[in-house]
């Protein structure tokens, strides 16, 4: 099938076959006829299938009649985060070349008087992040009720982020009869009430098994140690011996993890960025584009990263830190093997990450190849540090983290202290008891009888007249005469 057996408008059919695709995705193909029909659709569809061009080429397509009006846009699309809804603009810039249409991007880090002058002037497409939106909706400067397609994309995504409550929200917010085209990887109970509530009748498309990782994707689980720099040391050393390498993303789950993980590369002399959410949107940006144009190799990321971003030819996907949530994994390694290319997806994996692991193996029905030795199986660092009587567990350690050598040391001293140390703690001991029973008697003499505690006793007061009036402490004020008249 090509794209020109879609129905898909002249326009956007010479802008497709200028950028170079000839034949649609699965999800394209089933997904664009339903959306030419004006029906709902939802598109289930692991990442790296597309998904982006099976809404961005029919609404190029709906939009070719019809004017924008000022401050009420045609159609909205809601992504999760800045970077996807960048994405996506650049897909309309792409795809609607042919096309004068106006794009309106409405996300955080970006001021409002910009976003509001475009908003005035008629917008055909919004895309937005759901919190810059309602804030420009609450400040009076955006009308929903034009709203002819709304896209939802990466819902899932949606919902790991807190948006759920502004989705359900703007739903209510546009016009009943809009066209919704809901779009994501898994589908979990809550995504699945949000399809039942919001979506008529859609046109289900599902083109791949839900939380399922493509089959050109190699990969494997590396053992580590527990402790940071060991894990610094074992990422460093897969970095150096992959075959065919050529860039690499690599996914941490804690933002101060991924500064640390990229000061130790920098260090090292690898060519490295970071991007997580902490970054201004310039710095972000600048992040992605050194990466997308080979400038940067390694970009170490946070899940900010592991979402719908169409970042072409990743050869490599590290995760330093095994992801908490197992559907993470499966967006994490979709940044690799894309579009049919091969793609390798290595995990670090400690001792402390057993739980997290079988998580991931159950929902992808398989398990994972391992590289190497296995992780040691005794306590994970967490355990060891709890033992130790440290005051933080697993691996969020901070500052009062210490080696395995130091945490064996303190327990050592606590359970078996050295002789020196219990002499003096003897010594402690007796001095607190001679204090507390007072001076020792003198040779010869009988012991003191032991004091009884009494209560102390007040002083009696003398007693004193009643004070009368204001007594000798009456104010000047009150005894000066007054005039009568």
């Amino acid at each position: 099938m090509n794209f020109s057996d879609l129905g898909l408008s002249e326009k956007v059919l010479e802008a497709v076959t200028a950028s170079g695709y000839t034949q649609p995705t699965p999800i394209q193909a089933e997904a664009i006829p339903h959306a030419l029909a004006r029906r709902d659709v939802l598109g289930i569809a692991q990442t790296g299938t597309g998904k982006t061009a099976a809404f961005t080429l029919p609404m190029l397509t709906l939009l070719e009649q019809g004017r924008a009006r000022a401050r009420m846009p045609r159609t909205l699309i809601l992504e999760p985060t800045r970077e996807l809804a960048a994405q996506v603009e650049e897909s309309f810039t792409k795809y609607g070349a042919n096309q004068r249409l106006n794009v309106a991007l409405l996300i955080g880090g970006v001021s409002f008087g910009d976003q509001d002058a475009k908003i005035t002037r008629g917008v055909d497409v919004l895309i937005a992040t759901p919190g810059r939106l309602l804030d420009h909706f609450e400040r009076g400067k955006l009308l929903l009720t034009g709203i002819e397609i709304l896209v939802i994309d990466e819902a899932d995504r949606m919902l790991d982020m807190g948006f759920i409550p502004d989705i359900e929200r703007i739903c209510r917010m546009v016009p009943f009869t809009r066209q919704t085209l809901f779009f994501s990887a898994t589908m979990p109970p809550e995504i699945q009430r949000l399809t039942e509530t919001f979506l008529h009748n859609p046109a289900k498309v599902e083109v791949a098994r839900q939380a399922s990782t493509a089959t050109t994707i190699t990969q494997r689980l590396v053992g580590a140690g527990a402790e940071p720099h060991e894990k610094r040391e074992a990422l460093r050393n897969l970095i150096r011996q992959q075959p065919e390498f050529k860039n690499a993303i690599i996914f941490c789950n804690r933002k101060r993890d991924v500064q640390t993980v990229y000061r130790s590369l920098q260090r090292h002399g690898f060519n490295v960025a970071a991007l997580h959410g902490d970054l201004d949107q310039r710095a972000r940006m600048a992040a992605l584009d050194s990466f997308r144009n080979g400038s940067t190799q390694l970009l170490v990321a946070s899940d900010v990263a592991a979402r719908g971003l169409d970042i072409p030819d990743v050869s490599h996907v590290f995760n330093y830190d095994v992801p908490h949530h197992a559907e993470d994994y499966v967006h994490r390694i979709g940044r690799t093997g894309r579009a049919g290319k091969k793609g390798v997806a290595i995990t670090v994996v400690t001792s402390d990450d057993k739980k997290s692991l079988a998580a991931i193996e159950q929902m992808i029905g398989a398990s994972i190849e391992w590289q190497g030795e296995l992780p040691p199986q005794g306590e994970g660092d967490g355990e060891r540090r709890r033992r130790a009587g440290g005051r933080r567990g697993g691996r969020d350690g901070g500052r009062g983290r210490s080696h395995d050598g130091q945490a064996e040391t303190r327990r050592s001293e606590t359970e078996s202290p050295s002789p020196a140390r219990a002499a003096g703690s003897r010594d402690r001991q007796q001095s607190h008891e001679r204090r507390d029973r007072g001076p020792r008697p003198a040779a010869g003499e009988a012991p003191r009888p032991e004091r009884q505690a009494r209560a102390p006793q007040r002083r009696p007061e003398p007693e004193e007249p009643p004070v009368i009036g204001l007594g000798d402490h009456v104010p000047s004020f009150l005894l000066r005469s007054v005039k009568r008249t």
